[in-house]
This record gives structure tokens, C-alpha cells and sequence, in this order.
């Protein structure tokens, strides 16, 4: 069964090196780094392996320091976030600036919040002779300070083992629980939390006209024709005042938690603002993750429709979520049920596909019809040669490939070996892995 990954949150004050840390931490440049307070715009994620511990990272970023009292609130509420979504909060300070006001307040909140909390103490270049100026931290009242320099990529192991001594016990869970899990993903105020309800059949999460009403991800088990469904609904927090960017951070963050459990990601899209960049982003989660996608257009009963509407709305989608050719459209209202029992089907049907598994000998005959139609690559005399393939797995469906050139096996031609797959066996509304492999001709005898 899918599980979530530890969350560890990111949060301290502008120009503390949050940015930098992260980056050193995520092994690449992700974050914008400046040497000017408040530069980090978004908020950003990234998936961590350390000494074979996963983890989702989060840099929180985002503060513009107009002012002190504006620094603080905003560190409250970048502290907030981290305190309702990480599994560990990583306190980052600054030992040339010392132990600040702000520092002092946003500890007292996380001391309060009970949530394991790791304080690092960056800008350490020299840690025999700022020894001194780290133990200045222990006022914070937040336990052992680590030292680590960013820049530098010291101190990080001590961190990241001291951090990894708080993730949460993986809970034992059932081999035999074949319920499909579906995360209901989007933007706030689209109509997620309306949607479940409808599914289950109960008001069990509660439903307002201010986005983000919905406090926790929840997950909700429900039978449907005698199969079981897990719900995980994603709706994101309490709305504060002009916060919507912090709003919209949290929401990306929990949409990367909740779809790490799921098997297919339901992603609900507003059919009275449209297909927009911000749905593209949310679509990327699942993408990236090798989930299964179903695209539902909701509040379909409030748009003014004609005969073509639905293609060209169709369109629309497919233009913006390129990248999930494979991804099944439903229109339909939450609010009056209208074609909400299709759902329950595309989800079996989805469900189906990406557990599909092929004959080896089948799957061959395919990619050999598919190289006879369409002549494989060539540079400087060398031809691809596909010598076999096979299934390694399912969720998403994985093919290996041996090939004698791997840098021949381009991503063109790999695409056009998809499409030949998904022709011949549908795979509709999953992602196709591809891994290559290369061998030598003498290899294959």
C-alpha cells in the first residue's frame, strides 16, 4: 500500500540561508538564492533519500520584510503551516546575527505546538572558534543547537540524524486492504470537499464558500457495488486574511502528501473558471509521482453549454495538461450528482489498467510490429536495437528495455513505442514507465 513520506518543514527568518539549506539538503539548485531578505517567492518540495530514509522536504520561504511586526506575523504563519503539515520542523537560525525577537517568539510558538522540533544554527564556516556563539541558541529553549554551514555542506549528516530520530514509526498496515486509495486533489474552492460528500453519501467533511475551509486531509472508506474505496480529500486549510500565497503553498504540500498514499489521483477542476496554470501545477504532483489521473470538471450544471462545449473545454485541458496525455476527462456536478456514479466506474476502470499486466512474448511481437512500421534511430552507422522487453511492475505499468545503444533510444522513439503500447492494450488513465537498459550484442546470445 502507498504510504506518505515524512514531512520535514523548513522555517525561520529572511536571509537566515532556508534557501541554501534546502538545496544543500535536496542535492540541486531548486530554491532561488539571493543574498537579500525575502527572495524565496514560492514555496518549494522536494524528495529527499537519506541513508535510505525518504522524506518530503519543504522550504517555506516567502517572507517580505517590510517591516519588523510584518516579518514576525509572517514567520507565524510560515510556523503555522509547518506545525498543521511537517512531521519534523527543522528551526533554522543565524549565528552571525545572534538569538532575535523573532527567533525568540516563533520558538515559543513551536515549543507550544509539541511537535519535534530540530534547531539549526547555519553560518558555522568555523566551528571550533563560533562554539561560543552557538551555545548563545540554548536560550531558545529548543534543546541541543546543530551547527551546519549551508554553503559549505558542513554539519549536515549530525542534522539529518537527528532529524531522521523523529519520523513517525511506519503504522503497521494490512497486505490485505485491496481497497482502491484516490486522493481528490485541486485548488481550493473548486468543489473537492462537495464532491466526496456526494461519493459517500454524508456531510463528513465540512463544506463553506470560503476557499480552503477544510482543515485536515481525511480519509474516508466507503463500499460502492461491493468494492472498497479509500477517499483521501485534500481541501487544504482555514482561510487568513490575504495569506492566499501561504494558502496556496500549504495546499501543493498537502496535495504531495496525500497523493504519495494514493493509487489515483482525482484531480477536480472548476468548469466555471476553466483549466489554469495553477491546476497544471497540481496535475504535476500526480504526474511526477506515477499516479493515475482522472480529470473531473466540476460545477458542469453552472456553465452555459453548447453542442461543442465539451470538446472544446476538452481541448482547453489537454493543451494545458499536455504532459497527462493519458489522463481521463468526466464532467460533472457535485452539486446535483449529475454523472457522479461514472466516476465510481472510471476509477475501476483506471484502477484495472494500471495493475495490467503483459505477456512478455506479446509485449515483444508489439515492439517488433512497431520497429518494422517505424524504422528505430540511427547515428553514424549505429542502429537501436531493441533486443527484448519485459514487465517489472505495475502502478504505474513498467517496462524494461535492453537495447545495445541507450543514447539511440530517444525520448521521441520512446514515446512512439508507447503509443504503440497503449494502442494495442488501452492503459488508459495511467503513466507508462520506460527504464533502458544496455547490452552488448554478445550479451543476448
Amino acid at each position: 500500500m502507498a504510504k506518505s513520506k515524512p514531512i520535514v518543514a523548513i522555517v525561520g527568518r529572511p536571509n537566515v540561508g532556508k534557501s541554501t539549506l534546502f538545496n544543500a539538503i535536496a542535492g540541486e539548485k531548486i530554491s532561488i538564492v539571493e543574498d537579500r531578505p525575502g527572495v524565496t517567492r514560492d514555496r518549494i518540495y522536494a524528495d529527499c533519500t537519506w541513508l535510505n530514509h525518504e522524506f518530503t522536504l519543504i522550504d517555506t520561504g516567502g517572507i517580505e520584510p517590510e517591516s519588523k511586526d510584518v516579518i514576525l506575523s509572517q514567520m507565524r504563519e510560515q510556523a503555522q503551516i509547518a506545525i498543521e503539515m511537517a512531521d519534523v520542523i527543522l528551526f533554522l537560525v543565524d549565528v552571525k546575527s545572534g538569538v532575535q525577537d523573532a527567533d525568540s517568539k516563533v520558538a515559543d510558538m513551536l515549543r507550544r505546538a509539541r511537535k519535534p522540533i530540530v534547531l539549526a544554527v547555519n553560518k558555522v564556516d568555523q566551528p571550533v572558534k563560533m562554539q561560543a556563539d552557538v551555545y548563545e541558541f540554548y536560550n531558545l529553549g529548543l534543546g541541543d543547537p546543530f551547527p551546519v554551514s549551508s554553503v559549505n555542506k558542513m554539519g549536515l549528516g549530525d542534522l539529518l540524524e537527528e532529524v531522521e530520530k523523529h519520523f513517525p514509526k511506519e503504522a503497521e498496515e494490512s497486505e490485505e486492504d485491496d481497497a482502491v486509495r484516490v486522493a481528490i486533489i485541486g485548488k481550493p474552492n473548486v468543489g473537492k470537499s462537495s464532491l466526496v460528500n456526494r461519493l459517500i453519501g454524508e456531510n463528513r467533511v465540512i463544506v463553506s464558500d470560503i476557499a480552503g475551509t477544510t482543515r485536515d486531509a481525511i480519509d474516508t472508506r466507503v463500499t460502492h457495488n461491493g468494492r472498497d474505496y479509500v477517499f483521501i480529500d485534500t481541501a487544504g486549510l482555514r482561510r487568513k486574511n490575504k495569506i492566499s500565497d501561504q494558502l496556496e503553498r500549504f495546499m501543493v504540500i498537502r496535495a504531495v502528501a496525500a497523493v504519495d498514499r494514493a493509487d489515483i489521483a482525482v484531480l477536480v477542476i472548476s468548469a466555471e473558471e476553466g483549466v489554469t496554470e495553477q491546476d497544471a501545477k497540481i496535475a504535476g504532483i500526480a504526474h511526477d509521482r506515477g499516479k493515475a489521473v482522472i480529470i473531473c470538471v466540476n460545477k458542469w450544471d453552472a456553465v452555459k453549454k453548447n453542442n461543442d462545449s465539451i470538446k472544446e473545454y476538452t481541448n482547453k485541458i489537454r493543451q494545458t495538461l499536455s504532459f497527462l496525455p493519458y489522463a481521463e476527462i468526466l464532467f460533472l456536478s457535485a452539486k446535483t450528482g449529475q454523472r457522479l456514479n461514472k466516476l465510481y466506474d472510471l476509477v475501476d476502470m483506471v484502477s484495472a489498467n494500471q495493475n495490467m499486466r503483459i505477456q512478455t512474448g506479446v509485449l515483444n511481437e508489439i515492439i517488433t510490429q512497431a520497429a518494422i512500421m517505424q524504422q528505430p534511430p540511427s547515428d553514424k552507422g549505429k542502429m537501436l536495437k531493441i533486443f527484448y522487453a519485459t514487465q517489472a511492475g505495475v502502478k504505474p505499468p513498467t517496462f524494461v528495455f535492453f537495447v545495445n545503444y541507450k543514447y539511440l533510444f530517444h525520448f521521441s522513439y520512446q514515446r512512439y513505442i508507447e503509443n504503440q503500447i497503449r494502442q494495442s492494450f488501452g492503459f488508459r488513465g495511467t503513466p507508462i514507465k520506460f527504464i533502458i537498459r544496455e547490452r552488448n550484442e554478445e550479451e543476448q546470445v
